[in-house]
């Protein structure tokens, strides 16, 4: 039978993912190998934990390294004397080496001022520090910009302290060095701009400091396996604070200009539902690609909060009024917030690499919805389209309501130069996925 002359249904997929295309998902196991190389590094907002940090991250990203100069003014802040460690212990009376750094890189006061002396056991309590409502953990302390030497134990440890002599060595300088951070750039064709922000200067902790890292560096992995990009993206591994302010005195007119969206990316390993922290802006394109994308997510549970500058990371930075950037904050357990926080529970225990590799996903899923996020024009507005003829609806006279025909719908009603594709989805409910799909065809018939 010749079925040459019969109308056909017009097909298009239904409830297209476009996320879901030919990149590979991140192996949790290569997560963890990565995380362990890491974990043991003595990180500070300056030395070499950094640029051993950025060594090993290198081979995930091609990142450009900056170096900053002790002393250089930006803005209010100068940046500090590098700090060289090299040695920190204290023998007890009976001789015993304790608090050995070599151990527990969290046992010494981060910035600690070098000492060498002996001191009674009230001397030495006076530059302890511990937390009486979690025993066992050993706190994580710093002393950035006031010159202190000191130690964290755990609470029990420290109850346990035998009266006598102490002797405490701590080997450390504070010399004109640098700062240093890592910067990479992954070119679209078009110059605007996402940024993947992210810290690296905490020592051994697990979901505040070594997920955010890790997650960057393998999203820019598999951003870059993309078989293309329209916007920008760039990936900046840098000390929290005084490593953003740095940042944004070299660039921070460069994303003032081309700017899209940001995410400070902190706090992403654990297996806890998801937390997304608006930007100050409270609606830009950051805050609404990734609540979308949370919605569109099953079984993983989200909750939305708007920003705050009391307490979080470098989204202060980013959302400081003179820069009013659209940076938001995608998080699982987010800081302050857990008990582990800050202290020796947030360990290789705590997180999990699968859920982490869940994360990369739902960040890259963000980066797509990004990056299709266009704002098209209908050429004939006037009245609907005759679809039928251009093979985007069927020609038979029946009721039509599969969903890609109503994306198409929505598309083309909406498709005003007002509205971009995520506004359509906000408001129509309809898949981005296919929203996009309906405006490739559309453009195709010259719609």
């Amino acid at each position: 039978m010749n079925r040459g002359n019969i109308p056909q249904q017009a097909t298009e997929p239904q409830d297209v993912r476009l996320w879901e295309e030919d990149t590979p998902a991140t192996n949790p196991e290569e997560i963890a190998h990565y995380f362990d190389r890491l974990w043991p590094l003595l990180r500070s907002i300056t030395g070499d934990g950094v640029r051993h940090t950025l060594d090993i991250l290198s081979e995930l990203v091609p990142m450009e390294r900056h170096e900053i100069p002790s002393g250089t003014n930006v803005f209010d802040w100068t940046v500090p004397q590098e700090w060289v460690v090299r040695d920190a212990f204290i023998l007890a009376p009976d001789g015993k080496r304790i608090l050995d750094i070599a151990k527990n890189n969290l046992h010494l006061l981060n910035y600690s001022i070098p000492f060498r002396g002996e001191v009674s056991r009230a001397e030495l309590d006076q530059n302890l520090h511990s937390l009486p409502e979690l025993p066992q953990a050993i706190p994580y302390v710093t002393s950035y910009y006031e010159p202190r030497w000191g130690f964290c134990l755990s609470q029990d440890q420290r109850d346990g302290l035998p009266e006598g002599t102490y002797q405490v060595v701590i080997d450390t300088d504070h010399i004109d060095g640098s700062l240093t951070y890592g910067e990479a750039v992954l070119p679209g064709t078009e110059t605007g701009e996402v940024l993947i922000s992210t810290n690296v200067c905490h020592p051994s902790l697990a979901n505040n400091e070594l997920s955010g890292p890790l997650v960057s560096a393998f999203l820019y992995r598999r951003l870059a396996s993309m078989k293309e990009r329209r916007l920008t993206y760039r990936f900046v591994f840098i000390p929290e604070t005084i490593g953003c302010i740095v940042f944004l005195s070299t660039r921070g007119q460069h994303l003032r200009d081309n700017l899209v969206a940001g995410y400070s990316v902190t706090c992403i390993g654990d297996d806890a539902p998801f937390t997304y922290k608006r930007s100050r802006a409270g609606n830009s394109l950051a805050d609404r690609a990734a609540i979308y994308v949370l919605s569109q997510e099953d079984g993983i549970g989200s909750s939305i909060l708007d920003f705050f500058p009391d307490g979080g990371s470098d989204e202060r930075q980013y959302c400081s009024p003179g820069f009013d950037l659209p940076v938001g904050s995608l998080m699982r357990s987010m800081y302050l917030k857990y008990p582990e926080y800050h202290n020796s529970l947030d360990n290789r225990e705590f997180i999990s690499f699968q859920a982490m590799s869940r994360s990369i996903d739902v960040y890259y899923r963000v980066m797509v919805a990004l990056d299709i996020n266009l704002t098209y024009l209908n050429l004939m507005p006037w009245g609907e389209p005759q679809l039928g003829k251009r093979g985007l609806y069927t020609t038979l006279g029946a009721v039509d309501r599969s969903r890609s025909n109503s994306a198409l719908r929505w598309l083309l009603n909406f498709a005003d130069g007002d509205h971009d594709l995520l506004s359509i989805a906000e408001r129509s409910g309809q898949s981005m996925g296919n929203l996009h799909a309906s405006a490739q065809a559309c453009l195709k018939a010259g719609l």
